[in-house]
């Protein structure tokens, strides 16, 4: 199907995660028009296991979009629901199901996905997390056209954003949410209208953002404090860095790194996983240094400052230990396409 102005598109939109809100919010409210909203079907969470909607689904119900919801598109009856909305284009962000040849070609001006990372770095399911452990300096969003590999299409657009010693998951997530969504609204007239060079992947520059796995939260503290610092923001908010203390599996949410340590830790000897408080502040020994805590989390409780943690324990003479975790499945990302 052609349109008479690239710049007004019937799209169809696919994403599940929170991830894909703001690009879908965005296009709502421009003057494209959304003509269905393909996310994966309702699953069942929180304790009561109860069947609930995606954030993407639930947006789009708030605001009267139509909703589709296909396990996935490897039935013809599927491609030809999809085919009925006449697409001019379809937009990915984090979706979850694999599109086929017939879908991807569908669509006059193809399939974009809205991606975590500065393509090729990074393709795949944990972008946000594997930069941040990696001490990657920067992430940002790039707009690729989809193909059949797994982030492999021609990138179209990519906005930089930086990442700090303070930046977490979950910051950069939010961060790399919105400016995806920028950049998908002034993508999609210009490569609709001609004006864009596909830029073909390198696959020298690749890297593969592997799925992130529960058994990675554990804390070993005989490695250095920049690696142990990069786990602790990595995993915020999930699945969230842990240690023992003593008995109990103590949650680390913040961490701060490449700030003086106070003179009061000078001579100080120090072995992996021993703490030290002075004051309202707590410090961890690693392997090289001494890292310190910002916000932790006690079993039964709220993820709090360690100042209010300090108040409730009594810390002398103890140290941290690693935790055996035998849980390894998969989760916690929400940005693959």
């Amino acid at each position: 199907m052609s349109v008479s102005k690239p710049d007004c598109l019937r799209v169809i939109y696919a994403g599940t995660p929170e991830f894909a809100v703001p690009a879908l919010e965005r296009l709502h409210q421009s003057e494209h028009t959304v003509v269905a909203v393909y996310t994966q079907p309702d699953r069942p969470a929180g304790r009561g296991r109860k069947s609930l909607a995606s954030p993407v689904k639930k947006y789009a119900i708030e605001n009267g979009l139509p909703v589709e919801q296909p396990d996935n598109f490897k039935s013809a009856e599927a491609v030809e629901q999809l085919r009925t909305y006449m697409p001019n284009v379809m937009v990915v962000a984090a979706y979850g199901v694999l599109l086929p040849v017939a879908v991807l070609q569908l669509p006059t001006y193809g399939c974009l996905n809205i991606h975590a990372s500065l393509l090729p770095s990074w393709r795949g399911a944990a972008p946000i997390q594997r930069a941040i452990l990696a001490g990657d300096k920067a992430s940002g969003a790039s707009i690729m056209l989809m193909d059949e590999g797994l982030d492999t299409g021609p990138v179209l657009a990519r906005v930089e954003v930086p990442i700090t010693l303070s930046t977490t998951a979950s910051d950069l997530h939010d961060a790399l949410a919105q400016v995806g969504a920028e950049a998908l609204l002034e993508t999609l007239p210009a490569w609709c209208s001609g004006a864009i060079e596909p830029e073909v992947q390198t696959k020298q520059h690749a890297s593969y953002a592997r799925k992130l796995q529960k058994s990675e939260a554990t804390i070993d503290w005989s490695a250095n404090a920049e690696s142990v610092h990069r786990q602790i923001m990595a995993f915020n908010p999930w699945p969230v860095a842990q240690t023992l203390l003593g008995e109990r599996v103590i949650r680390i949410w913040r961490s701060q790194s490449g700030q003086p340590l106070p003179d009061e830790l000078t001579g100080v000897p120090f072995s992996g996983g021993r703490l030290h408080t002075i004051g309202a502040r707590l410090f961890v020994a690693c392997s090289d240094t001494w890292l310190e805590l910002l916000e932790v989390q006690a079993p039964g409780k709220k993820a709090m400052p360690v100042a209010d943690f300090l108040n409730a324990n009594d810390l002398s003479g103890q140290s941290f230990t690693a935790k055996s975790n035998p849980l390894s499945e998969p989760g916690g990302s929400d940005t693959g396409n």
